[in-house]
């Protein structure tokens, strides 16, 4: 919101249509000005571009990793997901352009997650569980050793074991379903209590603990739930997108973004936050957006280019589309509830489905 602000503050656009939902653009395409307007110290001739944006929901810099990547100039299908607390999805190949904006909200950076916390020294980036004893090792950011190895005490002694960022809660999640620990439809499972101290009963439900110690760092129910929210709408959005282009599966994924660029690709998919794709099509893109901003900032044919494209891109507006709730209720299971998932199949062995016909809930009074 904070680049909303300025955006509205500095080119003195009306913000009456951020009230509404979906809220239309005040403008869509590109805005110019002199930097002195904005009150810039540049140079007296300088001038401040903004690349156009696509959709209420996805933005310039949406337009950036589209200039960056050029899935339009592509003739195999891109799928883009910059994600984020809103996801900006853009799908397509140099015949047509899709893009819309998924509600995946903040727990894919660590927050409303008891054990989360962003991406800084200290924090659990990569996990590994035993898929016997389910005891776990992990590697935090700034140090390269694992939690099993030797010297890892040492090495992580000035920033500590602080918390978990993102991409290890991506993995933590992850690992247990294929541990069989969490099930396909994202329950802690007591049973394996039997096998592991580390499974802790929390009221009714079941947690596990990575790490004892201070802090304690500890998976519970409702963590693995904001996972599965957030990952079913960013699932949601993306097979709206194959729907309206008649697809099962993009021919590759790119994940943009700072978080993007962190996030292994394998477990990402065995989420089931991407559909159904060969793990080694998906690839990350780093900062899109800015290698973006950077082609405009030198280019101005790129300027035009990127202006043209963004006019043709097809917008969907989740939100009011009838279809999303029953895409997202689908995506919600792990890694979803009817597609097998039979590409990642080939690389990652997924848990037996449970089978048997559903029991029906008995009514109550």
């Amino acid at each position: 919101m904070s680049a909303i602000r300025s955006c509205i503050i500095s080119f003195g656009l009306d913000p009456t249509e951020l009230g509404g939902a979906p809220f239309a653009l005040a403008v869509d395409g590109a805005v110019e000005a002199p930097a002195r307007d904005l009150g810039l110290s540049l140079a007296p001739g300088a001038r401040v571009y903004c690349l156009p944006c696509i959709a209420g929901h996805v933005g310039a810099d949406a337009a950036g990793v589209a200039l960056s990547e050029g899935p339009y100039l592509r003739d195999e299908t891109t799928l883009i997901v910059d994600v984020g607390t809103n996801a900006e999805i853009i799908l397509g190949d140099r015949a047509r352009l899709l893009a819309c904006s998924s509600p995946t909200g903040p727990a894919f950076e660590g927050a409303q997650i008891s054990c989360g916390q962003r991406a800084a020294p200290g924090a659990v980036e990569r996990v590994r569980i035993d898929r016997e004893s389910l005891e776990p090792r992990y590697r935090v950011i700034g140090c390269d050793l694992w939690s099993n190895e030797p010297g890892f005490e040492a090495a992580t002694a000035a920033t500590g074991v602080t918390g978990v960022c993102g991409s290890g809660i991506i993995e933590l999640v992850a690992e247990l379903f294929l541990a069989g620990v969490i099930s396909a439809d994202g329950v802690i499972d007591g049973a394996a209590a039997a096998r592991t101290p580390r499974l802790e009963a929390q009221g009714r439900a079941f947690a596990y603990v990575l790490r004892e110690g201070a802090p304690r760092l500890v998976l519970t129910q409702t963590d693995v739930r904001a996972i599965q929210l957030a990952k079913a709408a960013l699932h949601a959005g993306a097979s709206l997108l194959l729907d309206r282009t008649g697809l099962a599966a993009p021919d590759r994924i790119v994940l943009a973004g700072a978080f993007g660029s962190h996030i292994d690709p394998l477990y990402a998919t065995t989420l089931g936050m991407l559909p159904d794709c060969d793990p080694a099509r998906v690839s990350s893109a780093g900062n899109a957006a800015g290698t973006g901003a950077r082609i405009a900032l030198l280019n101005r044919a790129a300027r035009f280019e990127i202006e043209g494209v963004a006019r043709r891109i097809e917008k969907i507006e989740t939100a009011i589309e009838p279809e999303f709730q029953a895409r997202f209720v689908a995506a919600m299971a792990l890694p979803h509830a009817s597609d097998p998932y039979e590409r990642l199949a080939r690389v990652m062995p997924l848990p037996a489905r449970a089978t048997g016909a559903p029991q029906r809930r008995r009514r109550t009074r």
